[in-house]
């Protein structure tokens, strides 16, 4: 049989593996970072009714710069941001990852670099190196924190063209401050011109505000969001970014034609229309995600401070054991994810019920742990 390094694929992309969490049938699933809460059934109806209209019209192709969907996610940004933003300053593509594939393929690629602060989102790497991209990792304190002086001394002495800053950080729920943000956007800058990239996938479950306003006067700034999380809508595979205009302009070089099809556009703005009902779900998850670190932090775990549905947990001393840990939890039918940061793992915010379920395995594994020591 084949395999895939008997390939003509580029040496970059050998050994590799491709991103993904295990998807296994058990009762309680805590690993992909889903919004556990159904979409509400008057928002159902209204994506039906949105799709039936665009049914009718898909022998014809989709709005190809979706200046409505662009607009409506411009008005929700202006109202829940902190700072007002239009239709120019806004694109929208394939979950957030296609966003920050067409930065890469704009802003990046053979001959340039990229820059993250690891651990954080492993999809920043893999795009890199998927278009192209050489990467570079950067440092993070012992608590994941960013370290702003050696931040800037990384991005001094590689000169990146594009930086990642990830805000809350995934997996860690870290939240950068914009005293950081700011330090590191002028230390690109003063490098070379660079593209500074703040994903904010998880912002709307933070303690603190958007990073948005830094976009005042940025032209190489972008913030860049998705619909997977506060939306509840995993399944819409809908991501979009805030910029300068010229961004905008620019990553319409590299977009593919008709990249946003007529269903993706009607159900993104059914669900705009929702805003408030769905946000009210967030505040219910804000909830559990914080009862979560309470209780773990009583059990005796160590968890990282979160500003994301999800929490990062541990330490497990020695090779292996967050692994092991992982295993002994699947075992009592809860699916955590073991993140590849050695000593931890990480949970999402469920329901009440499912995180009752989690926290009972955590609190009968240590249990056990304690008696047999």
């Amino acid at each position: 049989m084949t395999r895939i390094d008997d390939l003509p694929i580029r040496d970059e992309l050998r050994g590799k593996s491709p991103y993904g969490a295990p998807q296994l049938d058990v009762p309680v699933r805590l690993n992909t970072n889903e919004n556990p809460y159904p979409l509400p059934e008057p928002l159902v109806e209204r994506i039906a009714e949105r799709v039936r209209e665009a049914a009718r019209n898909l022998n014809r192709y989709p709005d190809r710069d979706a200046v409505e969907l662009r607009t409506e996610l411009a008005r929700y940004l202006t109202r829940t941001g902190g700072y007002e933003v239009t239709a120019a300053h806004v694109w929208a593509a394939n979950g957030s990852n296609e966003v920050l594939q067409q930065l890469l393929q704009t802003f990046g690629g053979p001959g340039r670099t990229a820059i993250g602060f690891e651990p954080s989102y492993s999809m920043h790497s893999l795009i890199s190196r998927g278009t192209g991209t050489g990467w570079i990792s950067g440092p993070r304190n012992d608590d994941f924190t960013i370290n702003a002086d050696l931040a800037e001394q990384a991005i001094a002495e590689n000169r990146p063209d594009v930086v990642f800053i990830t805000s809350p950080n995934n997996p860690t729920g870290t939240a950068v401050p914009a005293e950081t943000v700011l330090r590191l956007y002028d230390a690109a800058q003063a490098a070379k011109p660079s593209l500074v990239v703040v994903d904010e996938a998880y912002v709307e479950f933070s303690h603190g505000a958007s990073l948005l306003p830094l976009l005042e006067g940025r032209p190489n700034l972008v913030v860049s969001r998705t619909m997977s999380k506060a939306f509840g809508a995993a399944g819409l595979r809908l991501g979009y970014l805030a910029a300068d205009p010229a961004v905008v302009d620019a990553v319409q070089l590299v977009r593919l034609p008709y990249h946003l099809s007529a269903v993706t556009q009607a159900t993104a703005l059914a669900a705009l229309e929702h805003t408030d009902t769905l946000l009210a779900y967030v505040d219910q998850l804000k909830q559990e995600r914080d009862r979560i670190v309470r209780e773990l932090w009583e059990m005796g775990y160590e968890v990282t401070a979160s500003d994301a549905n999800f929490v990062q947990f541990g330490r497990f001393e020695g090779e292996g054991a967050a692994h092991d840990v992982w295993q002994q939890i699947l075992d009592r039918g809860v699916l955590v994810r073991d993140n590849g940061v050695p000593g931890w793992l990480r949970v999402t915010a469920g329901t009440p019920a499912e995180n009752d379920a989690f926290l009972d395995a955590v609190r009968e594994l240590k249990k056990e742990q304690e008696q047999s020591a």
